[in-house]
């Protein structure tokens, strides 16, 4: 195996988590939002929590874009194998997000029906965030090469439906502080409140999956119970409990509007470094790794400059995007 052999493979590793890493930043928000519709007071606090994500909501998916066409095209092999083992949550996940964009466009539009679509926004939101959860549950536990072809239901398991729910409220806590974030008034101040029972949550489901995580595979527990990894490892929930707890804090003192959103996702990327720390280097886990799913290296040799010229490119809309639309928002808006 030469250098470009060993390297690249890592390199779009990294560029694939990334992508997907700021999908869950930027359109974790918009899921948590959905989620929490049904606990608006009235008509009022729906509109201007729709208004809190309609301006960014559309462009949040170009990393979801983004990060599926990346792992098509430099890990073929694993494209190949997960998709098949994953179907029904990817095209349950898939069919959920049509059903937002469409749920999104009409609500601003209708006055009799607007409840309806509320429904469904709130169903999709709940749709989408669980299925993701529910196939990176499957994608921790792992996939047995002599079982890949009768191993379907690998996300059909206690594990992948604990993660699910975590997602689930997750997000419901990111589109929590978001709202702190961007309103001010009553509807700000009853999201102090669903925001603390969010966190209480969210962090049953972090303790959890992180307790029953070591045990889905001798590999992981071996990696995660190492002696001589054990204060390297410590740092991350050790970090994770801090955040955690001035999470609590800021909630509770509602001195400053930024620090919750931020805590949350912090503590996000904490979960996420876990995550990838018990999967790493594999992308079909304790089936396939990095360099056995990866395309030949003049392919990627040819896909890294588009790589360099699209990122930047994407983080820049993105940064543009959000630059306009900061500061709070006061009164309902629609296209």
């Amino acid at each position: 195996m030469t250098h470009l052999d060993f390297i690249l493979p890592i390199i779009w590793y990294c560029i694939i988590g990334a992508g997907i890493l700021m999908y869950v930043i930027l359109d974790g928000f918009t899921q948590g939002v959905g989620i929490l519709m049904p606990f608006a007071h009235n008509m009022h606090e729906r509109n201007m929590m729709m208004s809190v994500i309609l301006p960014t909501w559309d462009g949040n998916q170009t990393w979801l874009v983004f990060g599926t066409a990346a792992l098509y095209g430099a890990f073929p092999a694993a494209f190949a194998t997960l998709m098949p083992l994953v179907y029904l949550p990817i095209m349950t996940m898939v069919i959920a997000i049509l059903f937002r964009g469409v749920a999104f466009e009409y609500r601003m539009k209708s006055t009799e029906k607007a409840h309806i679509w509320d429904r469904v926004i709130f169903i999709s939101s709940f749709l989408v965030a669980f299925m993701q959860g529910n196939i990176l549950g499957a994608f921790v536990e792992g996939f047995h090469h002599e079982e890949l072809l009768k191993n379907y239901f690998a996300w059909h398991s206690p594990f992948s439906y604990l993660t699910g729910m975590g997602v689930v409220f997750g997000y419901a806590l990111l589109g929590a502080t978001r709202i702190i974030l961007k309103l001010d008034g009553p509807l700000q101040y009853y999201m102090y409140k669903v925001a603390k029972i969010c966190l209480i949550l969210v962090s049953f489901f972090m303790v959890s999956v992180s307790l029953a995580t070591p045990f889905v595979h001798p590999e992981v527990f071996n990696f995660w119970f190492d002696i001589k990894k054990i204060p390297a490892l410590a740092i991350l929930p050790i970090t994770t409990g801090i955040l955690f707890l001035w999470c609590w804090h800021e909630l509770n003192s509602q001195n400053n509007d930024k620090l919750p959103y931020i805590l949350s996702y912090l503590m996000f990327i904490c979960g996420y470094i876990g995550l990838g720390l018990s999967t790493f280097p594999y992308l079909v886990p304790r089936t396939m790794d990095i360099w056995q799913a990866a395309s030949p290296t003049s392919t990627l040799i040819f896909m890294t400059p588009g790589a360099l010229i699209m990122l930047p490119c994407i983080m820049a809309y993105t940064y543009y995007a959000y630059k306009i639309f900061k500061g709070k928002v006061h009164d309902p808006i629609s296209y």
